[in-house]
């Protein structure tokens, strides 16, 4: 059965432009790739995005990571790959979440580290099951954004909306 997970290379895996080999290691996967951006992510999408972790010590520090504040990097790659054990394949492939525990032939095993205050850069995410999955994927892209139709939709109409066009 085809199922979809959420990816985002995070800031420091930009700013070790790792981009290109992240990419090449995921292409394995065999998997489609049905949506692509690069995001600045405010600090409400942060919190969100990690509210699972709001009561840990380190998460003001997460915040400050996944935001980019502590690589100048102020954005991260965030993809939707899809298909059959995309979660499963794509876990695999990225590595245990702790740089240190993961295998050295992973995604985190080559790229991560561990910071002196503790801080897991661990350069990608991956979403853990399919239910968090659909929760992180509506919180990082619009259905329109998508080139399958993943999940159930419905066309509002939004009245008096502000929005930013090319002058």
């Amino acid at each position: 059965m085809n199922e979809a997970t959420l990816i985002l290379i995070k800031p420091d895996g930009l700013k070790k432009s790792l981009t290109g080999n992240i990419l090449t290691r995921l292409s394995e996967t065999k998997l489609e790739i049905v949506a692509a951006k690069i995001v600045r992510v405010s600090r409400s999408l942060a919190e969100e995005h990690y509210k699972h972790l709001k009561d840990k010590p380190f998460f003001e520090e997460l915040i400050k990571y996944i935001q980019g504040e502590l690589h100048n990097r102020r954005k991260v790659m965030a993809l939707i790959y899809w298909g059959e054990g995309a979660i499963k394949k794509c876990r695999e492939l990225a590595g245990a979440t702790n740089p240190e525990e993961a295998e050295p032939t992973s995604i985190r095993g080559a790229y991560g580290r561990i910071t002196t205050s503790g801080v897991y850069e661990n350069v990608i995410h991956v979403s853990s099951d399919p239910q968090e999955a659909e929760r992180e994927i509506k919180l990082w892209f619009q259905p329109d954004e998508i080139i399958v139709n993943l999940y159930p939709t419905k066309e509002i109409v939004e009245k008096e909306s502000k929005i930013r066009v090319w002058a």
